[in-house]
């Protein structure tokens, strides 16, 4: 069968792996709160489950996209997330959780593997665009998976998640007849399975670590990411539903106001995600530093007001910049981060990456968690909030280091 080219692929995969979680996420923590009844650490745990199987999982399934295929890595992905995206719609605890350990093991497949696959696909100066490309084709199927959410959601707050998790099998399908590989060389076949070439290959990924102080700043930034982001992601649903009374606009009740939030964040990050597009060089560090300082300070400005303000037109705005600037962190700190890895150890550390922000996750996640239970979800998401803070002073420590771009990543 004829295979498509690897841009195309890669937004065939964006637009279609996010029309099924949008299907999915929608109202996804309204169901785990009004129909599951989880209590807030019982929701952060859920996030930890996740997170735990990333921790477990993210290395050997990076090695094994470096030795074996990042195609096979990227497709096996996408069909374990499948089914653990499926079975999050049963309104059991222990089933959910399940459901999001299997989610983070096919998270561990993809994770790395994809951006290594594209990055040797299309090679490292095409990129940086193609990457903020994808994210638009992501944000498009966003955008229509809110609708046909909300319609599912009229059967019951299950049904799109079950729905979403269908149609992700179907895109692991479609990639398993269309996705090529051809600037990939996997090691021989007789050196395959070898624990010692495995070994090799995460000493090698963490040589490029020890030796690009850039490196080990990206891991601690994502430390800091990941310790806060699991008390923002689970409870922001149950901040609003408990702490704030929904205006009547059209008709609308609590539960159709989240898709109309969805909706307005997902056209304002692709109104936003051009701009940065058209006038940001991505090539240039210190554009993009700045870029990601400015982007952090409104988030830890905007989550800091979110938890404390008792307005709902504030707290809406609040929250739509947030997600708009967060948003747009991902594709600059991708773009950044590849330039300074070898192509042969790229899915291995970015793989590192991935299990030091698990780490920071399932950390962070219980700690926001039972402060939620004890003093409220103003009080969890404020200190969300403030572990964000050094970030910023840790992307200015990168612009005093004499940072080189791996040759052939120019």
């Amino acid at each position: 069968m004829r295979r498509l080219s690897p841009s195309r692929i890669y937004y065939t995969h964006a637009f279609w792996f996010r029309l099924a979680s949008s299907i999915v996420f929608t109202y996804y923590m309204v169901f785990q709160v009004e129909v599951a009844l989880l209590t807030p650490l019982q929701m952060v745990l859920v996030g930890t489950a996740l997170e735990v199987s990333a921790f477990v999982f993210e290395i050997p399934t990076g090695i094994v996209a470096d030795l074996y295929s990042r195609r096979l890595s990227v497709i096996i992905g996408v069909f374990i997330t499948a089914v653990g995206y499926a079975i999050q719609g049963v309104p059991n605890f222990i089933v959910i959780v399940i459901g999001s350990l299997l989610w983070g093991l096919g998270y561990t497949f993809t994770s790395g593997a994809h951006q290594a696959w594209i990055t040797d696909e299309i090679g490292v100066e095409n990129m940086g665009k193609v990457f903020l490309r994808s994210r638009q084709f992501g944000q498009a199927g966003t955008l229509i998976g809110i609708p046909v959410s909300v319609f599912l959601a009229q059967f019951s707050l299950g049904t799109p998640i079950i729905a979403g998790g269908g149609l992700l099998l179907l895109l692991g399908f479609f990639l398993i007849a269309f996705m090529g590989e051809e600037n990939f060389s996997p090691v021989r076949p007789e050196e395959r399975g070898t624990w010692r070439e495995m070994r090799r290959t995460f000493s090698e990924g963490i040589t490029v670590v020890r030796k690009r102080p850039v490196l080990q700043g990206f891991l601690l930034i994502g430390l800091f990411v990941g310790l806060y982001s699991e008390g923002y992601d689970r409870l922001w649903t149950a901040h609003l539903l408990e702490n704030f009374t929904f205006p009547d606009l059209f008709g609308l009740d609590s539960i159709a106001w989240f898709g109309v939030l969805r909706i307005a964040t997902i056209v304002l990050s692709i109104g936003f995600n051009e701009m940065v597009q058209r006038r940001l060089d991505l090539a240039s560090i210190h554009k993009s530093v700045r870029m990601l300082q400015w982007l952090y300070t409104g988030m830890i400005g905007g989550l800091a007001v979110f938890a404390l303000t008792s307005s709902f037109p504030l707290a809406v705005l609040l929250m739509l910049t947030f997600d708009v600037c967060r948003g747009l962190t991902f594709p600059i700190q991708e773009t950044w981060t590849n330039q300074f890895i070898d192509s042969k150890v790229r899915a291995t550390v970015l793989s590192v990456q991935s299990q030091v922000d698990a780490l920071g996750q399932m950390s962070g996640g219980p700690v926001i968690g039972s402060i939620g239970n004890a003093f409220g979800l103003r009080a969890a998401l404020s200190l969300s909030s403030a572990i964000l803070l050094p970030v910023l002073p840790l992307y200015q420590n990168t612009l005093k280091q004499d940072v080189v771009v791996v040759e052939g990543n120019r």
